[in-house]
């Protein structure tokens, strides 16, 4: 379907819709965080009723694209809530920076009795097909670019408070714009976000110098673990509960933190495997390019880009590594 067709459907549902619920992936980035809270607020100029909700919480230092604390369906409990109507009754439900069941933990049995049209914002490969309509453009390096596209297509005013979402989501999915996804599109539309007032060094401050002394002790605990295997090509760190507890640090605190190894050299493929309280472990997967991580999370029930994907395994940690370990033997070898 061309992107005409799907940004038709998209506006027929808004138009049609008067309650409207938006979410996103759960350990929610700057790209998701940034979607949601310029949908909410462009909606709201619209007339529309907006409850944004995460499924999990999001790093303190998103804070301040939000003009309200969002409610976290951290629980089955707060999920069932959500469904006997405790946040609202909604005819349209938007998900943006996904279109995977599997990155959806507990919402996903709302979203599948829900009745309300839902519309998918996205830029990612793998697909469940979620959406009624579907604003997914795999060329994008954010969905916040995919985001920015439909605004102008409808034509719709963007303030600079909805700017600075906008740059938030496409700066931070692309490394501050060092990543290979960071193309010609990429800086065109950045450079339009500033002239719409966006202040990139303002923002980099927001996002890259309000970081708490919890997270500088986790991210010690992590480098103490550091491994180089199979020639120095690939790194692997993992974090325990134990090391939060120690650390004073939370779960939001790990964002990023993969990108320590990444620096080394010699290092083609990473991951970073933390343990979760259910004991499952996640798994956060880097690449240069030579190997597609996505196709290591994918069968394990993830997804993401070639470049930088993520999956939930099994526990424990020396079980979990093994099987990335082989995936990743398999692959350089």
């Amino acid at each position: 379907m061309a992107m005409t067709d799907a940004y038709q459907q998209a506006l027929e549902l808004i138009d049609r819709a008067t309650n409207v619920l938006i979410t996103t992936h759960a350990k929610p980035d700057g790209d998701a965080c940034g979607c949601v809270a310029v949908l909410t607020e462009v909606l709201r100029a619209h007339g529309k009723t907006v409850q944004p909700v995460l499924l999990s919480a999001a790093p303190d230092w998103y804070g301040f694209l939000f003009d309200e604390e969002l409610p976290v369906l951290a629980t089955e409990s707060q999920v069932d809530e959500l469904t006997a109507g405790a946040l609202g009754v909604f005819d349209l439900i938007v998900i943006a920076d996904t279109n995977s069941y599997s990155q959806l933990p507990r919402f996903e049995r709302y979203l599948r009795q829900a009745t309300a049209p839902i519309l998918v914002i996205d830029h990612h490969a793998t697909s469940d097909g979620l959406g009624q309509a579907q604003l997914v453009d795999t060329t994008a390096a954010a969905a916040g670019l995919v985001t920015y596209d439909f605004l102008r297509h409808a034509g719709w005013p963007i303030t600079e408070k909805m700017a600075e979402a906008l740059f938030v989501a496409i700066a931070t999915d692309t490394g501050w714009f060092q990543f290979n996804n960071a193309d010609s599109r990429t800086y065109q539309s950045a450079a339009e976000l500033i002239d719409l007032g966006v202040k990139p060094a303002q923002v980099y401050d927001k996002l890259y110098h309000n970081f708490s002394y919890p997270r500088f002790q986790l991210m010690l605990r992590m480098l103490d673990r550091l491994e180089l295997l199979l020639d120095g090509r690939y790194a692997v760190q993992h974090i325990l509960q134990e090391d939060f507890a120690r650390a004073g640090a939370t779960y939001q605190d790990t964002e990023n933190l993969i990108n320590e190894c990444h620096r080394i050299g010699s290092v083609i493929v990473s991951a970073l495997l933390v343990e979760l309280h259910d004991g499952r472990v996640r798994c956060s997967l880097r690449s240069r390019g030579a190997i597609d991580v996505s196709e290591i999370a994918a069968k394990f029930g993830g997804g993401g880009h070639k470049m930088a994907a993520g999956t939930f395994l099994p526990g424990p940690i020396a079980h979990a590594k093994q099987l990335i370990r082989d995936e990743v033997t398999a692959r350089l070898s």
